[in-house]
Formats: structure tokens, sequence, C-alpha cells
């Protein structure tokens, strides 16, 4: 069941997508609705979870569970994803690619691949103390301090290591 994505407990579970551009208003309405319509009927084994989406820096999509009661299975996870690749052919974005690092870059988010990295590093627009979005958060909690980290602190640090 959708609940509004402020009201689920920092404990939630949550998975980011991000997308390969920004998405315009006519998309975010499109997302909307979808994710909303999807969390409606997200179950796990016939049981209905708490759920939610939101949408941030107008390229990123999270989708969000409170396994407090009921975890996801794998099968609710696959039906999620599912949904995701269904939004990438509707919006021709590449919401699934795990190969993208995005950073900010002079208050723009650059998406990057890893072949592109070096580059960046050494045209001085990707530093240590540049802010990159950390794919690995799992929980609602750490999207306020270990979402987006200095790339010293990510694995990119081993590119600032002397």
């Amino acid at each position: 069941m959708y609940m509004p994505f402020e009201t689920m407990p920092d404990t939630a579970r949550v998975w980011i997508y991000q997308a390969n551009r920004k998405f315009t208003e006519e998309e975010k309405s499109l997302i909307g609705s979808r994710l909303t319509a999807f969390c409606n009927q997200w179950n796990t084994h016939g049981n209905r979870m708490p759920t939610s989406f939101d949408i941030k820096y107008d390229q990123f999509i999270i989708l969000s569970v409170d396994e407090s009661q009921l975890g996801a299975s794998g099968c609710s996870i696959d039906s999620s994803v599912r949904t995701l690749r269904e939004l990438d052919e509707v919006l021709h974005v590449n919401l699934l690619d795990q190969g993208k690092i995005s950073f900010i870059n002079q208050d723009e988010i650059t998406i990057s691949s890893l072949s592109q990295i070096k580059d960046y590093i050494q045209e001085g627009q990707l530093t240590s103390n540049t802010q990159v979005f950390n794919p690995t958060v799992q929980r609602k909690e750490d999207l306020k301090d270990k979402w987006l980290i200095p790339a010293r602190e990510s694995w990119l640090g081993r590119y600032f290591s002397n």
C-alpha cells in the first residue's frame, strides 16, 4: 500500500535508480502515477507492504519498503524491477544500468561511465571533495548523510590517494 515518502520510517529499505538525464514535468507526472499504482499493489507472497517512492533532483527514483513487519521477497523485488524497466522503455532513459557514476559538477549533476571517470579527474571536474552519489545506500535514514558524500570517502577515493 502506498504511503507518502515522508511518512516512511527511517529504517525503510530503499533502492535508488538514476536516470541518464533529468525528467521533464510530464515525465515526473507519469512516473508518479505509475509508481503510485505499483506501490498500491506491491506485495510479497500476497501480503501488501507499506511502500513509497520519491523523485530526487529530477533524475533519481527512490523506491522504499517498510520491512519492519514483512520483508520484500525476491519475487516482489523482481516486480519492482519490471516496473522500472517499463518506465525505462516509455521514457527512453537508462534507469537500470548500475555502471553509472553520478556527481555534482558546478551545481549540476553529471552522469558518467566508469571509463570516463579518469578524464573528469584529469580535467579537474571531479576532485576528492566533489560530492558523489553513493548507490549502495540501503535505508531511508542513510539518504541524509551517506547518499551524497565526498569522492574521497567513496570507492573513487583510490584515484586521489598518492
